[in-house]
C-alpha cells in the first residue's frame, strides 16, 4: 500500500511540479521549440490565430540558421508576375519531384509549393522588404526573391511581430522533453539557469533546426566526420534536440542524412566571408584534388547543391582552385564570372586580391599559395609535381581545343595558366545544415511509423524530412531551404490553431 501511494505521490509531483524542484510551471495554448525562422513563422502565425503562445530558444538569441540567408524560394508570387515570370506552382511541384526521382513525399512538396507566395506576402505585411525575384545561377528560373537586409531583418520583423502579439518568448532555455499522456502531446519540460520548467500545450511545434553539430549523427547518417571531412557553416548548438524528442515520442523517421551542400574556401586567418581570396576560389578556373588531378566540371560551382555533393566525395573532403597571373588580372579588370551571395554578383572585379593575399600570409594562412612554377606550386600543396604539371598541360591544350575533352566544360570557362606565376587555393566540402529527420504530413504533423499523426505534435523547417530525395535542389527551386522553414512554420501554425480549435 504504502509503495502504490509513493508512486500516486511521485505522479501528482510530476503533474503540478510541486517538489520536484520546477522553477516554473506553465500553461499555454502552444509551446514553440526552437526560435529560427521556422519557429517564429510558427509562433507568429498561431498568435494572429488567438493562441496563447510560449517560444522557447536554447540560444541566447533568437533566428537561428535564417539570420544568413540572402533570399528565399517562393512560385507563382505578386513579385513574379509584376516582372512577367510564368512560372508555376504545377512547374515548381515537378521541378521537386523529378528531381528527387520522386523519392520526396509529393503530398508536402505540393502543400509547401502551393503555400510559398502566400508567404511572400505574409512576410511583406509583417514588414520585410523585398528587392527582386531574380536568379542565383546562370539562367536559372527567378525564384529567388531577395531581402533587404537578409535574414536578420526577416528575423527582426518575426520577433517583433511575435512581441506585438503577446508571444512569450524564453531565451537560453533549452527543451529537454516532450510531455506526452493518453497518446497525445500535452507540453514540453525546459531548463533554465539549472532549474526545470514544466509548460503544458495544447499544441507543440518542434523547430530546432537540424543536427548540424553532432559529430555522431553526421557520422551515422551521413558517412562525414564533422570538422574533418565535412565543415560545418552557420551551425551553432544544433544537436539534433528536437528530432530526438520526436523520436522519443514515437514519430517516424524520414530524410535523415540530406545536407545543404557547397565548396568553399579558403578559411583560416585575414579571410572573411566573401572577400577575393573567396570569390577567387569560387571561379570556375583549374580544380585539383589531393593527387593533383582534375575531377568535375568546374563550372558545377553555379549549381551549390551538385558541387556539394561532388566535392564531398574527395577523399579529405578538399580540393585546390588554380589559376595563374593572367587569370588574376583578368579577375580585377573584368571581374568575376561566378557570383558569390549578393555582395558579389557576376561582373564584381576583385582588385583588392593582391592586398588581401598579403594580409592573409602575413597572418599565417596556410591554405592560400603562389610559387613561380607549376611544379614549385605542387610542392607547396603537397602534390606530385609530374602529376600537376600533367594535369595543367593537359588542361591548357584543351583551352587551346575550344573543347574539354574530359568533362566537356563550356568553352567560356577554358583559360590557360601560362604564368608567371601560379596561385592555388583550398576550398573544402561544407554544409548550411541537415535538411531531415522526422516525417510529417502535409499539415505538419508528425506522424508515428504507420503514418497516423500524433495528437499535439507538429515539426517544421529542417527537422523535416521529405521536401527532399537526396539532396538539395536548386534548378527552378533556389532558396527552398528558407523557404519551407518560413513556409513549414506557417503551415504548422495554421494546422495546430484547427487542432486546438481556434479555427
Amino acid at each position: 500500500m504504502k509503495d502504490i501511494l509513493a508512486l500516486m505521490l511521485v505522479g501528482l509531483f510530476l503533474l503540478t511540479g510541486v517538489g520536484v524542484g520546477f522553477a516554473e510551471t506553465l500553461t499555454t495554448d502552444v509551446a514553440v521549440i526552437g526560435a529560427g525562422g521556422s519557429g517564429l513563422a510558427a509562433a507568429v502565425t498561431a498568435a494572429e490565430g488567438g493562441a496563447k503562445v510560449i517560444l522557447f530558444e536554447k540560444q541566447a538569441y533568437t533566428g537561428g540558421t535564417s539570420l544568413h540567408f540572402q533570399g528565399t524560394f517562393a512560385a507563382g508570387s505578386e513579385m513574379q508576375r509584376q516582372r512577367y515570370i510564368g512560372y508555376t506552382t504545377d512547374e515548381a511541384f515537378k521541378n521537386f519531384m523529378d528531381y528527387s526521382h520522386w523519392r520526396a513525399n509529393p503530398r508536402l512538396v505540393r502543400a509547401f509549393v502551393n503555400e510559398s507566395p502566400g508567404t511572400i506576402e505574409w512576410l511583406q505585411k509583417q514588414g520585410v522588404e523585398f528587392l527582386d525575384a531574380t536568379i542565383n545561377m546562370p539562367d536559372g528560373i527567378r525564384v529567388y526573391h531577395t531581402v533587404k537586409g537578409n535574414g536578420t531583418a526577416v528575423v527582426k520583423a518575426l520577433v517583433d511581430k511575435a512581441k506585438e502579439k503577446g508571444v512569450d518568448i524564453r531565451l537560453a532555455t533549452p527543451v529537454t522533453k516532450l510531455i506526452k499522456e493518453g497518446g497525445r502531446i500535452v507540453g514540453v519540460i525546459a531548463e533554465k539557469d539549472g532549474k526545470t520548467i514544466e509548460t503544458r500545450a495544447k499544441a507543440v511545434v518542434i523547430a530546432t533546426g537540424g543536427y548540424g553539430n553532432n559529430k555522431e549523427w553526421i557520422k551515422k547518417y551521413t558517412g562525414f566526420d564533422l570538422d574533418v571531412n565535412m565543415i560545418p557553416i552557420a551551425q551553432v548548438g544544433k544537436q539534433g534536440d528536437g528530432i530526438r524528442m520526436a523520436w522519443e515520442a514515437g514519430g517516424d523517421e524520414q530524410g535523415t542524412g540530406v545536407l545543404l551542400g557547397m565548396r568553399i574556401g579558403p578559411f583560416g586567418p585575414g579571410v572573411s566571408f566573401g572577400n577575393s581570396l573567396e570569390c577567387a576560389s569560387a571561379q570556375p578556373n583549374l580544380w585539383v584534388n589531393h593527387r593533383g588531378e582534375r575531377f568535375c566540371d568546374e563550372a558545377l560551382h553555379f549549381n551549390d547543391a551538385v558541387l556539394g555533393v561532388v566535392a564531398a566525395a574527395e577523399q579529405g573532403g578538399y580540393s585546390y582552385t588554380i589559376f595563374d597571373e593572367t587569370i588574376k588580372a583578368e579577375m580585377a579588370t573584368k571581374g568575376i564570372d561566378r557570383g558569390l551571395a549578393n555582395a558579389n554578383p557576376p561582373g564584381k572585379r576583385l582588385t583588392t586580391f593582391d592586398a588581401d593575399f598579403r594580409n592573409a600570409v602575413e597572418k599565417g594562412n596556410v591554405n592560400i599559395h603562389v610559387a613561380d612554377s607549376v611544379e614549385g606550386l605542387a610542392g607547396k600543396i603537397g602534390v606530385d609535381p609530374a602529376v600537376l604539371k600533367k594535369t595543367v598541360e593537359e588542361y591548357n591544350g584543351f583551352c587551346e581545343k575550344g573543347r574539354d575533352e574530359f568533362f566537356a566544360k563550356d568553352r567560356k570557362y577554358l583559360k590557360p595558366l601560362r604564368g608567371p606565376r601560379f596561385y592555388a587555393i583550398k576550398s573544402w566540402a561544407i554544409f548550411l545544415g541537415t535538411l531531415g529527420g522526422i516525417k510529417t504530413n502535409e499539415a505538419m504533423e508528425v506522424v508515428d511509423k504507420k503514418g497516423k499523426p500524433i495528437p499535439g505534435l507538429y515539426a517544421a523547417g529542417s527537422d523535416v524530412g521529405g521536401l527532399y530525395g537526396d539532396t538539395y535542389p536548386m534548378e527552378g527551386t533556389s532558396g527552398a531551404a528558407s523557404a519551407f522553414a518560413l513556409t513549414s512554420g506557417r503551415m504548422a501554425g495554421k494546422s495546430l490553431l484547427r487542432y486546438i480549435g481556434q479555427r
